[in-house]
């Protein structure tokens, strides 16, 4: 009966599974593109500053940060320094003369395993419950987004927290899985449980305010462009102006947070190369007390522009190819149970 649809489909006209393959094609598509322009960046600051063992930098494929151990200096990594660059184009010239053009995703298996992963739990969350929230909130059904968004990402920051603790001691230490596991299972034995999230405090304040402005923003930009264009449906077009936007705003609005959490970050990481306990590392509020005493307020906006280079153009298409994923889906859907009709009338 056509007033009939199958229970696993949401209300969105899609199932958890089809989001579930849009996030990850968004996931995977939007590393592709970023991945180079941070590897880049990473060049640039070594030429800078070359890195010395056992310093740490935070490396992002656009859609997670992760920290790098520097082992053997510059010497034999992919983030050396090769080279003079004058600047940004200059050095994605030279780097695909001297290097080939995969160097300029260098980095990024590794990362795909945490990331792919922790984004399809998030935008799959954030649906479900946005479709839940917009049932349940009658006419606040507005702020759905707002609260979807600060959920689903306490959701998938504290379920990927352990796993990203567990990657950077096997990137700093070079342990086997048998000593991992043994110091893993001391460290619990010592300090608990809880100390498997350590980190997560910095992470989450950074996180889930951007994740609650970005969705809030991105939600009512797309309703306002698509009425600004007299259209239905938004579109590929809309849905990456809306996106790009969105994460404009919320980017600069928490960037001390990133800041803060970058140094905390660093600092985590180059204690857990030098075998050193992880107690010793700052809280956030000291972080920032330290950020304002050393450079002032505006240290606590220190590569904001870079970051929106990243960000912006991250959040677009993420969210365009996800979004285009779902129509795909959703018109795969109402098409299927009418060819079993023609068929039959034929």
């Amino acid at each position: 009966m056509s007033g009939q649809s199958s229970p696993a489909v949401s209300d969105g006209g899609i199932t958890p599974l089809q989001q579930m393959v849009a996030s990850g094609s968004g996931a995977i598509l939007t590393s592709l593109f970023v991945t180079p322009l941070d590897v880049v960046k990473i060049r640039l600051q070594a030429q800078k500053s070359p890195f010395p063992k056992g310093k740490c930098f935070v490396y992002c494929n656009g859609l997670m940060d992760h920290i790098c151990v520097c082992e053997n200096g510059n010497s034999k990594a992919w983030y050396k320094a090769s080279g003079e660059f004058t600047g940004t184009l200059d050095a994605f010239i030279k780097i695909v003369r001297r290097e080939g053009i995969r160097s300029l995703w260098s980095g990024l298996p590794p990362t795909l395993v945490m990331a792919v992963p922790a984004t399809v739990i998030y935008f799959t969350c954030y649906d479900q419950l946005c479709t839940a929230l917009r049932l349940r909130m009658g006419e606040y059904a507005q702020e759905a987004p707002l609260l979807a968004g600060a959920t689903a990402r306490v959701g998938s920051a504290t379920v990927i927290s352990p796993l990203e603790l567990i990657r950077t001691k096997l990137q700093s230490q070079k342990q086997s899985y048998r000593e991992l596991t043994a110091c893993i299972r001391s460290a619990v034995e010592t300090e608990g449980w809880l100390s498997l999230w350590r980190g997560l405090g910095p992470t989450l304040l950074r996180d889930v305010p951007f994740s609650a402005m970005y969705w809030y923003n991105y939600e009512r930009g797309k309703s306002f462009l698509a009425e600004w264009y007299k259209t239905g449906e938004p579109t590929l077009t809309i849905t990456f102006m809306a996106g790009a936007a969105s994460g404009s705003v919320a980017s600069i609005v928490t960037s001390p947070f990133d800041v803060v959490k970058t140094r905390r970050q660093v600092e985590l990481g180059e204690l857990q190369a030098k075998n050193l306990s992880c107690k010793t590392s700052a809280s956030t509020f000291c972080v920032m007390c330290r950020i304002v005493a050393e450079d002032g307020f505006r240290g606590l906006f220190v590569g904001l522009i870079p970051r929106l280079i990243k960000v912006a153009p991250a959040c677009a298409i993420m969210i365009s190819t996800y979004e285009f994923g779902k129509a795909f889906f959703r018109k795969h859907n109402q098409e299927r149970p009418l060819r079993p009709l023609y068929s039959s009338n034929t």
